[in-house]
């Protein structure tokens, strides 16, 4: 099993940890490789990617399952590759190398640029199918069969992109097995409270459309699965602040004394129960974090996103009250039909916020994503994203509102592979080759 992001982010991971179980429960001698912190250095020193269990060179396994969570990480997946001697290409690679099935959440959107690398694909939901599919692998030696398994697709034997998978209730909930100290969630035991979401977003791979939309985990179950030595609980699921009984189950964690994190919060369910960042503040949370997605109330209504503006007044509020170091609101800019009156909008609501409490605004662009609504959407494009996070950073001045934007340069790169194909995916290795800088990016891509 294979991470194309270093150690801190992999185990940080609930789907790689999860399918790793599944595969070590079913009898297969199952070894973790990670993409190393410092590439460079380990290209120097021509060290392979090693296997945490037994230190193993990642090229001398037989079969090697990829989970990618996002476009970016497409690049590490060739990092990974070139470090262990393995031709990144699947029409470069002999019989002698091993197979790749790659599988992740990436697939849930737009799988078609891995299509170059991978011999074969999980699309979806992979719990149901992983392990015949790497049963097959071992009576037969290759990876053909995948293509009858729900969600699979052998890129030589079509190109038709396949349905995603959804894996039984049985299987719920996924949970890891270990817990790091040296992971982005640190100590963190992960436990999957629900799967799926009821809501309609209309930038979201995760909506209501997606799989069936959500589906519940009832907390005696949650609770059992807790092992007592873990120190910290962290639910995860696209919409864990929307399970109805998320407060009775905080509640029993804390009287467990367990530390506890959350994947997601919605800032409606903040408001409409306070006892959710009562609690969260209670098992050590010091920032308080929820999300706005777009920079006005017009577009939020038209992404399809009940946050209104007392939800988050109401948020900012609760920060106050228990004490919270900052107040954190993701949203995005760049969003279809954005002008610069909703910017000023987003400058004129955000200094409210501030007066009350701390906010840190974490902005994104907007990136259009396959099997969503707004596929199709048109990215703003890289100077238009920088002049209004410009237009923001000025209208902060002075303010308690703190501006912590990710790059437009590299939501480009991602857009460019959110809505490409096999040509953009081998794009990726070409950009890795000449060293990967944004310059690369852009030449590789054009």
């Amino acid at each position: 099993m294979a991470y194309p992001s270093p150690y801190r982010a992999g185990m940080s991971s609930l789907g790689f940890q999860w399918i790793s179980s599944l595969l070590s429960d079913a009898g297969f001698g199952v070894e973790r490789v990670f993409l190393p912190d410092d590439v460079d250095a380990w290209r120097k020193a021509r060290l392979p990617p090693l296997s945490i269990e037994s230190h193993s060179a990642l090229g001398s396994f037989p079969l090697i399952a990829v989970s990618v969570a996002y476009e970016l990480e497409i690049a590490g997946l060739v990092e990974l590759l070139r470090l262990a001697g393995i031709p990144p290409l699947r029409r470069d690679r002999r019989p002698e190398h091993p197979k790749l099935l790659l599988g992740g959440p990436l697939t849930f959107s737009n799988p078609l640029p891995l299509l170059p690398y991978a011999d074969a694909m999980l699309s979806g939901e992979a719990d149901d199918v992983v392990v015949p599919a790497v049963e097959g692998f071992f009576e037969t030696g290759d990876l053909d069969h995948v293509a009858d398994l729900a969600g699979g697709w052998v890129p030589e034997l079509g190109t038709v992109r396949v349905p995603v998978a959804k894996a039984e209730d049985d299987h719920l909930p996924a949970r890891s097995r270990l817990w790091s100290s040296n992971a982005e969630l640190t100590d963190m035991f992960l436990l999957e409270g629900e799967r799926g979401c009821h809501r309609t977003c209309t930038f979201c791979v995760m909506r209501r459309s997606t799989n069936g939309g959500m589906r519940l985990v009832t907390p005696e179950r949650l609770l059992e699965l807790v092992p007592d030595e873990a120190p910290r609980v962290g639910l995860v699921g696209a919409a864990i602040s929307d399970h109805p009984q998320l407060v009775g189950l905080l509640e029993a964690l804390i009287e467990r004394g367990k530390g506890v994190g959350i994947s997601s919060l919605r800032a409606d369910r903040v408001a409409l129960k306070p006892d959710i960042p009562r609690l969260l503040r209670k098992a050590g949370y010091q920032t308080l974090t929820v999300a706005s997605d777009a920079p006005s109330q017009r577009l939020r209504r038209e992404i399809s996103k009940g946050t209104t503006e007392a939800h988050l007044v109401a948020c900012a509020e609760a920060a106050r009250l228990h004490k919270y170091r900052t107040l954190k609101v993701y949203m995005m800019l760049g969003v279809p039909g954005e002008t610069d009156e909703d910017v000023d909008e987003l400058v004129r609501f955000t200094r409210q916020l501030a007066e009350i409490h701390p906010v840190a605004l974490g902005v994104a662009p907007f990136v259009p994503k396959v099997n969503t609504p707004l596929d199709g959407a048109i990215f703003a494009g890289i100077k238009v994203v920088e002049a209004r996070l410009d237009r923001v950073r000025a209208g902060f001045r002075g303010t308690r509102a703190e501006l912590r934007p990710t790059s437009a340069r590299w939501a480009w790169v991602e857009h460019r592979l959110a809505t490409g194909g096999p040509a953009e995916g081998e794009a990726v290795l070409r950009a890795v080759e000449e060293g990967g800088s944004f310059a690369a990016w852009k030449r590789a891509l054009s």
